[in-house]
Order: C-alpha cells, then sequence, then structure tokens
C-alpha cells in the first residue's frame, strides 16, 4: 500500500518537543508495520517561538499547514516570562493560544474526549501512594466536553479606571446547536463501549450547574432531547460541585460523561489522578473533518531536556490519533496500529521494570528515551 499520510506536529514549549520525539518514534514504527508513510510537517510554535520572532506564536501559513493536514500532534505550549507567569502576546493571548484553542476554534474541533483509565501496574496520584488501592479495572471512563465556546468563546475585556482594571468579564456563551453535537459525541462513544465497570450499563452522565445556571439548563434540555434517541443507554445528570466527590470517591459508576468547556476542562484534570496522573492523560481534540491530539500534562519548563518525563500520554496519544484517523480514511491497519501501542504500552507497565520517576520514584526511574525503548520493543 505504502499510502502517504500527511501529519503536522506541533512540538511546542518546554518538554513538549522531547515527548513529540518519543511520539513520532512511534508513529514511525507503525508506519513500517502497516506499510503507511507518514510525511510529518513539524511547525514550531508557543511561547518560545513568541519570544524568538515576537508576532505571533507560529509562523504564517501555519493555520492554513494544520487545515490541510490528515492527523495533527500537539505536544505542550506555555513558557514563563521573568515572573514566573505565562508569556502573553500583544493581542493578550497567551503565546500559544494559535495551536491550541485557535486549532479547536477555526478546525471546528467540537468534542474534546478525554479517556479515564487506570492500567494494571499504574498507581493512581491519590495523597501520593504509588501503590494501587482499586483493582485497576474500576477506572475505565470517558469524559467528553464542549471545546468551542463556554468561557473560552473569548467574549470579555477589562474596564480601566485611571490607567487600571478594575473590572474583568468573561462571557460564557451556550448554544443549543453545539451542545447538541456534542453531547450526540458522547452518546455515539457510550453506544460503542462495554458500559461502566461497576455494573457493565451504557450510561451517559451530563455535568451542570442546571440549579442556578441559564447556560447548564439548556444544555441539561437538550441532553435530555438528545437522549431520547438513545433508549438503550441511561440518562444520568450531576451537579458539578457533587460530581468532583463522586468521580473520586466511586470511579467505577461512570461509563462516559458530558459536559460545557470549562467545568469539563476541570473535571478532566481532576480524573487524570484516578489515572496515575497527568502523564498518563490523553486530549482528543475531534470534529467532522479534523483532529488534534496531545498529552495534557502541559510543557512542564522545569523538567526540560532532562530526558525525564512520562512519555505514556505522548505516545497513547498518537495510539488514539491512528484509531481516529484509520476510521475517518478506512484505513484498518492504522486503527491496529493504534491497538498494539495501546497493548505494548500495557504490557510494560504491568511488567514495571522501565518506568518514568512519575510511576516508579526518583530511584528506580528510567529515562523517557527508556521506556519508549521498551515500548518499542514490545510493538516489534
Amino acid at each position: 500500500m505504502n499510502k502517504a499520510i500527511h501529519v503536522v506536529a506541533l512540538p511546542g514549549d518546554g518538554t513538549g518537543p522531547e515527548v513529540m520525539v518519543q511520539g513520532l518514534r512511534v508513529l514511525n514504527r507503525i508506519g513500517e508495520k502497516a506499510d503507511v508513510r507518514f510525511e510529518i510537517e513539524e511547525i514550531e510554535c508557543g511561547g518560545q517561538y513568541y519570544l524568538k520572532h515576537g508576532k505571533s506564536d507560529w509562523p504564517e501559513g501555519s493555520q492554513e499547514r494544520c487545515r490541510a493536514a490528515d492527523l495533527i500532534l500537539l505536544g505542550a505550549v506555555g513558557w514563563p516570562d521573568e515572573t514566573g507567569a505565562p508569556v502573553t502576546m500583544s493581542d493578550g493571548n497567551m503565546a500559544g493560544w494559535s495551536p491550541v484553542i485557535g486549532n479547536r476554534a477555526r478546525l471546528d474541533l467540537y468534542a474534546n474526549v478525554r479517556p479515564v483509565k487506570l492500567y494494571p501496574g499504574v498507581p493512581h496520584r491519590l495523597h501520593g501512594v504509588r501503590k494501587p488501592v482499586w483493582d485497576a479495572d474500576k477506572v475505565d471512563m470517558v469524559i467528553v466536553r464542549e471545546n468551542t465556546e463556554g468561557l473560552y468563546a473569548g467574549i470579555g475585556g477589562f474596564l480601566p479606571v485611571s490607567g487600571r482594571a478594575e473590572l474583568g468579564t468573561d462571557v460564557r456563551t451556550i448554544t443549543r446547536s453545539a451542545s447538541e453535537r456534542v453531547i450526540r459525541h458522547a452518546f455515539e462513544i457510550s453506544s460503542k463501549r462495554n458500559g461502566a465497570p461497576k455494573d457493565g450499563k451504557k450510561r451517559v452522565t451530563c455535568i451542570v450547574k442546571d440549579n442556578v445556571l441559564k447556560g447548564c439548563q439548556l444544555f441539561v434540555e437538550v441532553f435530555r432531547e438528545v437522549g431520547e434517541s438513545y433508549p438503550d443507554i441511561e440518562k444520568d445528570v450531576a451537579i458539578v460541585d457533587a460530581f468532583t466527590q463522586w468521580l473520586v470517591g466511586q470511579p467505577e459508576y461512570y461509563d462516559v460523561c458530558v459536559s460545557t468547556n470549562m467545568f469539563g476542562d476541570i473535571v478532566t484534570d481532576l480524573a487524570s489522578v484516578l489515572q496515575g496522573g497527568m502523564g498518563m492523560a490523553v486530549g482528543c481534540n475531534i470534529g467532522d473533518d479534523h483532529a488534534m491530539f496531545e498529552p495534557i500534562h502541559g510543557s512542564a519548563p522545569r523538567h526540560a531536556g532532562k530526558d525525564k518525563v512520562n512519555p505514556v500520554a505522548m505516545i497513547l496519544s498518537v495510539a488514539e490519533g491512528l484509531r481516529w484517523l484509520g476510521g475517518k480514511k478506512s484505513l484498518p491497519a492504522l486503527v491496529t496500529g493504534g491497538d498494539q501501542i495501546e497493548a505494548a504500552i500495557k504490557k510494560v507497565l504491568a511488567e514495571g521494570k522501565t518506568l518514568t520517576y512519575d510511576l516508579a520514584g526518583e530511584e528506580n526511574a528510567a529515562t523517557m528515551t527508556q521506556m519508549t525503548d521498551a515500548i518499542l520493543a514490545e510493538i516489534g
């Protein structure tokens, strides 16, 4: 076959370029096995790029290059200025806005899909304990958040008084059309899963604050309307503040969860603790025509250049990207490749011999490169 696939890689800042190297090593190995040629186009971006060039956080024409890609992989963005705060551009946005929020908005990547799965051999991160407390199979859910509006719609500003900001506003937008499509996406995911670990029931939980917020009331209304088309899937509504305690106390109850942008952003970071931390957490930004896959651990500047951080989230992002692309382009070899990557990761984690510091502790830690080597060895 030797089919050519155009991949845009956005390494970004800090540890982003390092994990991207490991992800692309795995991607190319799958390409060899599947007889697919990945044509990788790397685009510099982020805070460090902005500090170097001073005009934008990525080169002119990058948006069009992302739009033309078959698959987009993002490392991480964000770099501190001299005060330790993230570098911001002249328009007030964080340097790194364009490849992340910009791509989500302009490519209409409306569903942020985050698998939350605790693999055997991986400790959760509650109170710093590196010993599993639950059976690993009790944590296996997907959290879907609306990805293009809400508090990230960019509507708001400052009211200056005597040269100083006295009022800051951020307007949350919740529309019926955006809510409908992301909620339907959540139900479709549930329809293809095996149900919640606790009882095997296919269940979609709507996370809102509808006892107070009008936008959430609309979101729940749409949730119930869409749910009528899925009679075999249980419908559940949870107030977001109560949900946070239930998520930690009984993760096995949840199958698929769906929420608005900011609430979803917050609860998915909390959920990452249940799966072993940010080094294990994947973010899938999915639209009808385009998709971008990323680890959600951030750029971690203090660890940059040390070959230290966990590569699994980036490598799992590659796996998720291959599954999406294989399904979209009817290339089953890519779906199989994604499955092979996950199986290899599970084997390395279960063996526990080659793990980075966040999983094994500093004294027993392997390097990022060594852990990727072990995963590649399992892929064959």
